[in-house]
């Protein structure tokens, strides 16, 4: 097998352009040390935190916006009797542009899932139809075992943890999980054989019957 058949999803370029490059990529694949151990030790601080205490996200959150609100007014009204300047808050707005870009991505997305439902549930894409049932089990084995907001911890740890480990031993790593998805492949193909087409030809040989 060579080095280029080993690339894992048939990908040609390298871990840092296939997470889109930039900045997003820089700080997952720890390029941008300081940003990226920030962001590690303040989800782990904050896992600690609602972990241990009895403060819930929303409650947390509706917290820190009520003391910045109340920060914000007794500066403001302090700055007008003293004729000090007013807190420096930028004028922030929606253009019409950017609403419609989002609007439009958004359809398009919600489009996209649709159509995939909509072959699934007529049979047209068996190979989809394994591929969704496979991911919603997991989803549900994982969302019997832990609980959301420690999935989103975890996750978190997840991409600043695995991209690196994988650029640094992307070859070795590659090479394991192509030879697996062949494995996978030639499952699918044999429970093609022996059960989905023969329940499609018992399917049709009923509608001949009937």
């Amino acid at each position: 097998m060579s080095s280029s058949d080993r690339l894992l999803f048939n990908r040609q370029t390298s871990v840092h352009q296939a997470l889109g490059g930039g900045l997003f990529a820089d700080v997952i694949l720890w390029r941008h040390t300081n940003v990226t151990l920030g962001i590690f030790i303040v989800t782990l601080a904050s896992w600690m935190m609602f972990e241990r205490s009895d403060y819930t996200f929303l409650s947390y959150v509706s917290n820190v916006l009520l003391l910045l609100l109340l920060i914000l007014f007794l500066w403001a009204k302090s700055a007008q009797i003293l004729n000090r300047p007013t807190p420096p808050i930028p004028y922030l707005q929606l253009s019409e542009e950017t609403t419609n870009e989002a609007a439009a991505l958004i359809r398009e997305q919600i489009n996209t899932v649709l159509s995939v439902s909509h072959d699934i549930a007529l049979g047209k894409d068996p190979k989809m139809f394994v591929k969704v049932a496979a991911y919603l089990f997991i989803i549900s084995t994982i969302g019997s075992l832990t609980d959301f907001r420690t999935l989103c911890y975890t996750s978190v740890f997840v991409a600043l943890i695995v991209p690196v480990a994988y650029e640094r031993y992307e070859e070795h790593v590659d090479s394991v999980l192509v030879k697996g998805n062949l494995k996978l492949k030639e499952l699918y193909i044999r429970f093609d054989e022996e059960c989905v087409k023969k329940v499609r030809k018992w399917i049709l040989e009923t509608n001949k019957l009937s």
